[in-house]
């Protein structure tokens, strides 16, 4: 444990912006700076000052940090300028960025190729631009892009274009790995070389790695243990091609493995699983189940021997606490489960349990017996309950699906476009009267959740904040010759940002939908505490 200051750089609204299907709004850039301020991060980089209305609008309003440098991207002076006759030097001097971090070329077949000058030249265009803009803004960053291949092609050149930023007084010079082609031993020796053989302080260099290898947090640690004191990286790996270094698995890992000081409170640290889930659902996308740390199935348990030890000792399958991150410890029922499974689970779900009694053996039988159906629990947690509780008689009798149907018909509308539209019919059965409702959908699981929420939702308005956020269809291998067999899950989420999942298994698609949709309402009756209608 060594305590040394380490300092992070969030690029996340710049480079992480480069990610194919992602496009940040302005509300989403606050949003995400702010957050990344409330966790702690030294600098968060906001964007490149004009070269794009988003970005233009973004530092006109950016927010006021509280506990991060907010941070400007832009490059050197274009040749033949001079620093004070060049447009895109101008918009960073006077953008309301407290720091400034400009890229250049460092490797010489750039300089020759794509910027055609002298070699010479270029190290001019460094120094300058580092030396006017730390004059104007009081702090500059150097990316020194392409930085690891031209150090292999040419390591003297290379050293001389970092060199150019540090002593024109670049508070960090950032070493680049731009093409994450290079891999953590070629990191080591190269950092090794900067600080011991080219003079540079470890406390004034950086590292900005991409993920092309899989190694962008392998090489970034690295690159840490080699003397380097600032890491770049980004939310959840974001970032252009295979992404950048992915900061909420290095934070923890500097943190809580090396024993780094990354400016982060210890109290701070469990805001990353929050910060890193809240992140994918603003660009509606799925959370990664098995991200490190902060994944669902980060700290899950599905082997019954594992189970059994982490309920004795939760440190013999687990290399650090889940609460430290934000996260929870998720004990899986499958048919790979034994009795700890289920006495964990059970636990979880907030019921006493007694070690001997006999209706485990019988609850544990019937999830093996139903994982064999088909019944994937440890993707289902609310099913699991559901299934564990109507065995022990504790779920109430809410309503009951009599029958449905769907009908679906292409044909031409009004505009004479070619549409395919669903109509659902439900009968269900609320304290012994019988509702008839029916409705469309723009598919036939939308057509009976609507249906089944007018049925619903003006007896138990409990319903009218839960919504659908997923729906995923599993082909399970054909069986008995019925042929394909799926399985549906669905994901809900209540208002208060609180999600749960269920699940179906059928034959028919449509039939495993609504059984996934019956349980998805029943769940939340039940934790909700609704009264069953008489």
């Amino acid at each position: 444990m060594t305590g040394e200051r380490i300092y992070l750089y969030d690029t996340t609204l710049r480079d992480g912006a480069q990610t194919q299907d992602v496009d940040f709004s302005v509300a989403d850039k606050i949003a995400i700076a702010r957050d990344l301020d409330r966790l702690g991060i030294d600098y968060v980089e906001g964007g490149w000052p004009g070269a794009n209305p988003t970005d233009d609008q973004f530092f006109a309003q950016a927010p006021e940090l509280k506990r991060s440098t907010f941070t400007a991207f832009g490059m050197t002076r274009r040749p033949g300028r001079s620093t004070a006759n060049d447009p895109q030097l101008s918009a960073l001097i006077h953008s309301k960025a407290r720091a400034v971090c400009i890229v250049g070329k460092t490797w010489d077949f750039h300089v020759d190729v794509a910027l055609a000058i002298p070699r010479e030249e270029n190290l001019e265009l460094i120094a300058d631009s580092i030396a006017a803009l730390k004059s104007a803004k009081g702090e500059a960053l150097f990316d020194a892009e392409h930085f690891f291949d031209g150090y292999k092609r040419n390591p003297a050149y290379a050293a001389s274009c970092i060199k150019a930023a540090y002593e024109a007084g670049a508070r960090w010079v950032v070493l680049c790995d731009t093409n994450g082609g290079t891999l953590p031993h070629e990191i080591a020796e190269i950092v090794r070389q900067v600080i011991e053989e080219h003079g540079i302080p470890g406390d004034r260099l950086g590292i900005h790695c991409h993920n092309d290898t899989e190694n962008a947090v392998a090489n970034s640690l690295a690159a840490v243990r080699a003397g380097v004191r600032m890491v770049q990286g980004t939310i959840n790996g974001l970032g252009e091609r295979c992404g950048n270094a992915n900061l909420v698995s290095l934070i923890p890992s500097l943190m809580l493995k090396m024993g780094y000081d990354v400016g982060i409170r210890t109290e701070d640290l469990p805001l990353l699983t929050e910060i890193s889930r809240k992140f994918d659902e603003r660009l509606n996308r799925a959370p990664n189940r098995h991200a490190p740390y902060v994944g669902a199935s980060a700290f899950a348990h599905k082997g019954g021997l594992h189970v059994s030890a982490v309920e004795k000792d939760p440190s013999s399958y687990e290399h650090v606490t889940p609460e430290s991150v934000g996260n929870r410890r998720q004990i899986v029922m499958s048919d790979q489960a034994g009795r700890s499974n289920v006495i964990a689970r059970l636990r979880e779900m907030g019921m006493a349990v007694d070690p001997k009694d006999a209706r485990l053996n019988l609850l544990l039988d019937l999830v093996k017996q139903r994982d064999t159906e088909g019944y994937a629990y440890d993707t289902a947690e609310a099913s699991f309950e559901l299934l564990v509780r109507r065995e022990l008689g504790e779920v109430p009798d809410y309503f009951t699906l009599k029958r449905f149907h769907v009908t679906d018909e292409r044909r031409y509308n009004a505009k004479g476009e070619l549409v395919v539209e669903s109509e659902a019919v439900v009968r269900v059965v609320v304290g012994g009267k019988e509702y008839h409702e029916v409705a469309s959908g723009n598919g036939p699981v939308n057509a009976l959740d609507t249906a089944m929420r007018k049925a619903l939702e003006p007896l138990y308005p409990l319903l009218g904040g839960v919504k659908l956020s997923d729906y995923r269809v599993r082909i399970l291998a054909a069986k008995d010759g019925t042929g394909a067999m799926p399985r549906v899950l669905i994901r809900s989420q209540n208002g208060d940002g609180s999600e749960w999942s269920t699940l179906g298994v059928s034959t028919n698609i449509i039939e495993a939908s609504m059984e996934a949709l019956v349980d998805s309402y029943t769940f939340k009756l039940f934790k909700g505490g609704a009264a069953p209608r008489r």
